[in-house]
């Protein structure tokens, strides 16, 4: 296929932690499937469309054999279509689950080869219109696993980033990742160690664990999670720009790299006091990728109030963006 014109590897996948926690049991082609159609939809979104992909697209995606790849990427659609999961949700202290479906109708275009899938209009509140309690990441982070657990525990790892370390029960975990293993040294062996080596080796965070127990029996795991970013490509010896500094040295509660800063700095076309404010607002937020959310926001009040023309971003009055009606619009990603 000559363009890789249906979705973008770049594209940002976006789910509530609430649907990230729940069980559900699919196979690493189904998840990843689910998550190609998530990379599609936009937060700002108020409704599900029809997102269209390539089957050989979908046939790479999922690494399967050229050999009869249409039969096998409709046959993960069609078991997509059959799954049944439950959201469990406490409200005024009465416990409800809800039993859902992921897609309400795939369509088959056989003379382009393409496929059509639209979500489950129940999964609404799980993907569109998010304004809290959610998780964003990169679609190639995920892409390139090989195991179901790696990508369940990344999402899973990726919603707790912010915090850095948190501690979750043994039956917790094994519920959330559907372990299959009897024995905690099993599981220990082929999850949490082989996950641990995928998720770095792939992925934009890295993760170290430690077991606690009661008594002599591993009772929780506390997990300490971490940026796993590239190394930016700065010539030996050249030294960072004081500008691109200053912004590493505004997020006093997460490492940035240079390249990164820069370019969150040229997003605000150099306007440290909008990065500081923007800043300061996602503190208040519980956001998993935090470089992606810092450009939307700066992207977003980027442009200076009123006609007036200068050389320099910063030598406008200091100026109050108003975050409030940003929520009512909502986020979009590039």
């Amino acid at each position: 296929m000559e363009n890789n014109v249906y979705f973008d590897k770049k594209n940002i996948v976006t789910k509530s932690n609430q649907l990230i926690e729940s069980s559900c049991k699919l196979t690493l082609q189904q998840q990843k499937i689910i998550c190609a159609v998530a990379s599609k939809v936009r937060i700002t979104d108020t409704e599900f469309t029809e997102y269209t992909f390539h089957m050989k697209e979908l046939a790479e995606l999922l690494e399967l054999n050229q050999k009869g790849y249409y039969t096998e990427v409709r046959k993960v659609i069609r078991s997509l279509q059959k799954q049944v999961f439950t959201i469990v949700d406490t409200t005024d202290g009465e416990i409800k689950s809800k039993d859902l479906n992921w897609f309400y109708r795939a369509e088959y275009n056989e003379t382009k080869n393409t496929v059509s899938l639209k979500f489950a209009e129940d999964l609404k509140p799980f993907l569109l219109q998010l304004k809290e309690n959610f998780t964003s990441y990169q679609l190639t982070n995920v892409i390139k696993l090989n195991s179901s657990y790696t990508l369940r525990l990344y999402e899973i790892l990726k919603s707790k980033a912010y915090k850095k370390e948190f501690i979750i029960s043994l039956e917790e975990l094994y519920r959330m990742v559907l372990n299959q293993y009897k024995r905690y040294t099993d599981f220990k062996k082929n999850v949490l160690e082989r996950c641990k080596k995928e998720v770095k080796e792939k992925t934009d965070i890295e993760f170290k664990y430690e077991e606690i127990k009661t008594g002599r029996k591993v009772t929780s795991i506390k997990f300490i999670i971490s940026s796993n970013k590239p190394v930016s490509k700065l010539p030996k010896d050249k030294k960072i720009d004081p500008q691109i500094k200053e912004v590493q040295d505004i997020f006093t509660k997460h490492d940035i790299t240079p390249l990164e800063a820069s370019c969150i700095l040229k997003d605000a076309k150099e306007n440290i006091d909008l990065i500081k404010q923007c800043y300061s607002y996602l503190l208040s937020k519980n956001v998993g990728n935090i470089v992606g959310y810092m450009r939307t926001l700066v992207k977003h009040f980027n442009k200076p109030q009123g006609n007036t023309k200068v050389d320099n971003f910063n030598n406008f009055k200091q100026r109050k963006y108003d975050f409030k009606d940003l929520e009512k619009k909502l986020l979009g990603w590039d």
